[in-house]
């Protein structure tokens, strides 16, 4: 076996008949010697003029010992193992159950929503009837808001935890092979609900539980040590530990925290708009072709930059994607993007968002931690009403945004619902505005034909993280509750599917070293 480095066009790529022929090149050998190539990793580099497939490859020849990966996990029966209570079937909540399982606990999985079934009937319900469950939506119900917004797996948290281990549990689970070598992996949204409930399959195979349609609405705590949970129904649900892993969105339990007076962090987030342009003028720009190879992928895009000291930067970027109405409750208005696996749609769409902190919402410092939050609550609240009280989302022209007027018409989008053409310079706060029009315009410097009127701005971005952090210790549990692991997003220590995933297995094996459990 040997390893190589190698670069193939995207047609090579994509057909191993030319592939295996590069490869005997650059071996120098026959093509009729090479067995089996592997792909180990794999990035699209298309900085130069020629788009290629960067690759590093192992290949066999014939009689070299060739074993397929294996993806399986060591899970152990815990039908009578110690209870832990997971409360959330986001990706921190079931990485956190799985983990579980390795390590020989039983997790109870206690989610407000619905199963991922049910919960897609409630989304599709969604889109006729524009009223919003609250605890079964696009951000809740099992999976959490992971599954609906792409299934992206790239992170930049490799030094907190193994991303293979958690990639591999993906394979292992239904996803496709190749998210192991993709720089930039993503599941699509089509197949990842598949993939959630055969995590569940797997968690109640080994003895976990699942309480669906469960709001937790209390703790169950003696002398600041966490026993386990109260739920809306009147229920005590008890464990050894409980692992809090409820999502950015679940304002619920910081109402909680800050009604008991536990101890809360406000924790800058970012807000702004999604942007939709159409998928073959990014491609065009990306690919620096007016007509790219049929052979390449439907391109994205990364683009961030400064002003007046804040970040403004792409976020979530969808390409093939469409728009969904994201808010968890009535009477308020967001947006997030999501793409199935083959990424379709002839339309791309990204968050553009800026960062906010506590210095620009002085006025909500009366809020003490909750002031971010309350400061997201109203400009949603405020972008609702700009839309008729309803989930139809205010739309603008990109460059009428750039040049504070109205748009005399919009461009077709793909948002699933009703859009309604509003002014976005106006109902924006004034320092998002700013920043935005001239982000757009250094965007514009980096990817030429950015800045067009064929893009449209959908209102409003705002769930791109937490604003409230749970803060805990070294330890991984509350600085004032014991027992209670701070997880994921909604606790404000991870930003995506796998620094979630990845923050669920460390408070698990956190909540082991303390109780002074073996680990594997």
């Amino acid at each position: 076996m040997k390893t190589i480095d190698i670069e193939l066009s995207p047609e090579q790529y994509a057909l191993p008949e030319l592939r295996q022929q590069v490869v005997a090149r650059q071996l120098g050998c026959r093509v009729d010697d090479i067995a089996h190539i592997v792909v180990v990793k794999r990035s699209l580099d298309a900085r130069r003029k020629q788009v290629r497939y960067r690759c590093l490859l192992e290949v066999y020849k014939e009689g070299d010992p060739y074993v397929p990966a294996d993806f399986s996990s060591p899970y152990r029966d815990c039908r009578q193992a110690p209870p832990v209570v997971v409360v959330g079937a986001g990706p921190a909540g079931l990485f956190a159950a799985l983990r579980c399982l390795e390590v020989g606990m039983r997790p109870i999985i206690v989610d407000r929503g619905k199963p991922v079934d049910q919960r897609k009937q409630d989304i599709a319900l969604l889109g006729r009837s524009r009223s919003v469950d609250p605890n079964s939506n696009w951000c809740f119900g099992e999976g959490g808001a992971g599954t609906y917004s792409d299934g992206k797996l790239y992170t930049r948290s490799t030094k907190r935890g193994n991303v293979g281990d958690i990639l591999k549990k993906f394979v292992e689970h239904g996803a496709e092979p190749d998210i192991m070598i993709d720089a930039h992996a993503h599941i699509g949204t089509d197949r990842l609900s598949g993939i959630i409930a055969n995590i569940r399959h797997t968690i109640e195979e080994y003895g976990g539980k699942y309480h669906f349609d469960t709001r937790v609405v209390d703790f169950v705590v003696q002398d600041n040590k966490v026993k386990g949970v109260r739920t809306l129904g009147g229920e005590t649900i008890e464990g050894t530990g409980v692992i809090l892993a409820t999502g950015h969105s679940a304002r619920d339990i910081y109402e909680l925290f800050a009604r008991r007076g536990w101890l809360l962090q406000a924790k800058p987030f970012a807000m702004g708009v999604r942007v939709e342009h159409p998928q073959m003028l990014i491609n065009s720009i990306q690919y620096h072709s007016a007509k790219p190879s049929a052979y390449l992928p439907p391109a994205a895009y990364s683009l961030t930059t400064q002003v007046e000291g804040h970040g403004v930067f792409s976020f979530c970027m969808c390409p093939g994607g469409v728009i969904v109405p994201a808010a968890t409750a009535e009477g308020e208005q967001v947006v997030n993007g999501m793409s199935n696996a083959h990424r379709s749609s002839p339309y791309a769409n990204s968050g553009i968002a800026v960062t906010v902190g506590l210095e620009d919402v002085p006025q909500m410092a009366q809020h003490g931690p909750l002031a971010l939050l309350r400061f997201q609550q109203e400009v949603e609240q405020r972008v609702f009403q700009a839309a008729g009280n309803t989930i139809s989302a205010p739309t603008q022209r990109l460059t009428d945004f750039c040049e504070s007027k109205g748009s005399v018409s919009l461009n077709k989008t793909n948002y699933l619902g009703p859009t309604v053409n509003s002014p976005l310079h106006e109902l924006l706060p004034p320092f998002i505005v700013g920043c935005l029009q001239k982000g757009f315009r250094a965007f514009d410097q980096k990817m030429r034909g950015f800045y067009t009127e064929q893009a449209s701005l959908l209102a409003v971005e705002s769930r791109t993280s937490s604003p409230v952090r749970i803060p805990r210790g070294d330890d991984y549990q509350h600085l004032q509750l014991s027992n209670l692991y701070p997880c994921g997003e909604g606790a404000g220590y991870a930003g995506g599917i796998v620094s979630s995933a990845i923050d669920g297995v460390n408070c698990v094996d956190a909540l082991c070293r303390n109780n002074h459990l073996e680990t594997i």
